[in-house]
Parts: C-alpha cells; sequence; structure tokens
C-alpha cells in the first residue's frame, strides 16, 4: 500500500508541472488543459480550455450544505486533513491560521478543509475542532463528504489521499496547500508544513486579487 502511495503521490506531482511559462507578475495555471475550437459570427477560434474543480457537494462545521458553487466569485485555499490526525495535519493547520488571519475581513478569500475520515469528523466534532483553533464566521469551513467522492475530489487538487492501516492514523494524503481562482482553476500548490512556503501562498492570493478575471497566465 505504501508504494502504491508513493506512485500515486509521484503521478500528481508530474499532473501539477502541466503548465506553461509565465512572468513573475502572472500566476501559473496548473493542470490539464486542451485546446477547443469553435466558430464564433462565422469566424473559427481556438480557445484553451483549463481544467477546472468539478462540482462537490458537502457540509460544513455550521451544518450547511457547501456545493462547488458556494465559493462562486471567491479565491480560495483547499487542503484534506483529518482531525484526529497525528502527524502533519496540526502542523499544516496551525500554518493555515496565519492565512485565516491575513484575510479573514477581505470578503473575497476563504479556505476549505476537507476531512478525508468523514465517519469520525461529523458536523459536531469539525465544529469542536474549529472552535478550538479559534475559527469563527465562514472564511474558513471545515468539511464532510461521502467518502469515496472526497478521495476523487482530491484528484482534481493533484493532492493523493488513501488509507493504509500501516500508516499515523490510518490515512496517507499529502500537505499541500492548493490556491484556487475565480474561475475554479489551480494557481498554485503550497507545502503546509513548511512556514516560508505558506508565505508564498499568502503573496500570491494577495497577487491573484489583484488579476483581472479575463487574465488567462501564458
Amino acid at each position: 500500500m505504501r508504494a502504491l502511495a508513493i506512485g500515486a503521490f509521484c503521478l500528481l506531482a508530474l499532473s501539477a508541472c502541466k503548465f506553461s511559462n509565465h512572468s513573475d507578475t502572472v500566476l501559473p495555471i496548473y493542470g490539464n488543459r486542451e485546446a477547443v475550437t469553435k466558430t464564433v459570427n462565422g469566424k473559427t477560434i481556438t480557445d484553451t480550455v483549463y481544467q477546472t474543480i468539478p462540482d462537490f457537494e458537502t457540509v460544513n462545521q455550521y451544518g450547511k450544505t457547501i456545493t462547488r458553487k458556494s465559493l462562486d466569485g471567491t479565491i480560495y485555499v483547499a487542503d484534506f486533513f483529518f482531525t484526529t490526525c497525528p502527524s502533519i495535519c496540526p502542523i499544516m493547520h496551525r500554518n493555515m491560521l496565519k492565512v485565516y488571519d491575513e484575510f479573514k475581513t477581505s470578503g473575497n478569500v476563504k479556505i476549505v478543509s476537507y476531512s478525508i475520515d468523514p465517519r469520525h469528523d461529523t458536523v459536531a466534532v469539525l465544529k469542536n475542532y474549529a472552535d478550538k483553533m479559534g475559527i469563527t464566521g465562514n472564511t474558513w469551513w471545515f468539511l464532510n463528504g461521502d467518502k469515496k467522492a472526497t478521495y476523487k475530489l482530491a484528484e482534481s487538487y493533484l493532492v493523493a489521499v488513501m488509507e493504509d492501516s500501516g500508516a499515523p492514523g490510518g490515512y496517507v494524503h499529502q500537505g499541500y496547500f492548493v490556491l484556487i481562482d475565480k474561475q475554479k482553476r489551480i494557481r498554485g500548490s503550497y507545502d503546509g508544513t513548511q512556514p516560508e512556503q505558506v508565505e508564498k501562498l499568502i503573496s500570491d492570493i494577495k497577487l491573484l486579487q489583484t488579476e483581472p478575471a479575463s487574465m488567462i497566465a501564458q
């Protein structure tokens, strides 16, 4: 199982490298892309269609249904965790608090943390977890959803997640913070256990806030 986990991590890491060259002032767009040819006003044009985060249905720590549409018009950061994690999750979320504190009053930035152990991480458990961290309001949501669907969704974020009875806490997952723009495209991936990577994430969010909605990285 560990070999499978390592293989999956490497595969997703390679997928994350599929982006165009870009300047220092424009963030790349990660993931797969395809050229789509269509006719507009009698002229044939070719557009690039980028990978986006698909629809999902979860419930947050307040018992409210959260879907892809709930994040319309916002920049957001996503990660995958479980509340009983004995290894990287506590470090990740201590670091994520820096992101929360920086943007909790901005109004256009959110954080979503998907539980990979939804059977244990009920709404009540997630609320207690959020309360202990001092999280209030709707800037940071802790989400419970169907387990199989959540694991599949992680692939769309280019994050590997799986059960492993030999791993600490019974799960293997990557500790990435994934930056998503208002068009639901992946714009960055950061090691959530490394403070310098979290500082880079904060800087990139600010850069993304200034980017016109129509801008596409080249």
